[in-house]
């Protein structure tokens, strides 16, 4: 079967196979969604926390030489503060031009809450953010393909593998977000056809993108830091009592354990 082919099979299998599995979530009721929706927040931000620090960031400074770790951290840097400024401008757009103020709940003239308007502008950047990170898959994978095609099957699997807890967190971002189930499952497919994407792009052009990719997964990590820590941490907040406080540890304790460990599968596989 011609290469290409092969490549576009299975980045959609590593991406949109990932998203399916993970859209198991969708189908429970919506009493019990509720129900298990904050857990899915603490999960999330382990989850994406690990994926930052103990995937995309040490593969993007392996890539390069040590002259560039500045440049490379830089970009980390600029990417948060980055999303920060799109964040801004996200929620300005939801509050009419920024007239509602950052005051909890408070409403504007136009009926619309500070808090609305965050929430949706973090349900935007988890899509960006993943779309970014599905497309530095999709380059791995072709490569892995130009490589050997047994290497390049065994890699998308490991892919669609390390990607479904993360997808569960997407999920349940984008609902706390105020995306109906539908919405949620559109837009997490849509992100994952940047694996696809990725994928062809690659063929085309690995060598050029060679030299770009540590920088592509430096801001894919960028912005799951910035989700994770401005947009998810400050809502665990909301409740201080101590059996909900460790259940929150423990979650996020699990979203790094499993973030990990499947990483450390496909790394085993790989070789």
């Amino acid at each position: 079967m011609n290469l290409l082919v092969l490549i576009i099979i299975f980045t959609a299998i590593g991406g949109i196979l990932s998203v399916m599995a993970a859209a198991v979530f969708l189908l429970l009721p919506e009493r019990h969604r509720n129900t298990v929706l904050p857990h899915g927040i603490s999960f999330a931000i382990g989850a994406l926390l690990a994926v930052a620090f103990w995937g995309l960031i040490p593969e993007a400074f392996a890539a390069v030489e040590p002259a560039q770790f500045q440049a490379l951290s830089g970009t980390v840097l600029a990417g948060i503060l980055g999303f920060f400024v799109l964040e801004k401008l996200l929620i300005w757009r939801h509050c009419h031009f920024g007239e509602c103020e950052a005051h909890g709940d408070e409403h504007d003239g136009h009926g619309h809450s500070h808090a609305h308007a965050t929430a949706k502008s973090a349900g935007s950047l988890i899509i960006l953010g993943d779309s970014m990170h599905n497309f530095v898959d999709g380059v791995l994978i072709a490569a892995a393909f130009l490589t050997d095609v047994k290497l390049g099957i065994v890699t998308s699997l490991a892919v669609a593998a390390h990607e479904i807890p993360q997808e569960v967190g997407d999920f349940a971002i984008l609902l706390q977000s105020g995306y109906s189930r539908s919405k949620a499952l559109f837009y997490n497919i849509l992100a994952s056809l940047g694996t696809v994407l990725g994928g062809v792009l690659a063929y085309f052009s690995l060598e050029d993108l060679h030299n770009s990719l540590p920088y592509f997964l430096a801001l894919a990590a960028s912005s799951f830091i910035y989700i994770a820590v401005a947009d998810l941490i400050p809502s665990l907040h909301k409740k201080t009592d101590m059996k909900t406080s460790l259940q929150q540890i423990a979650l996020i304790a699990a979203g790094v354990l499993l973030i990990c460990t499947m990483h450390g599968i496909a790394h085993d596989i790989e070789i």
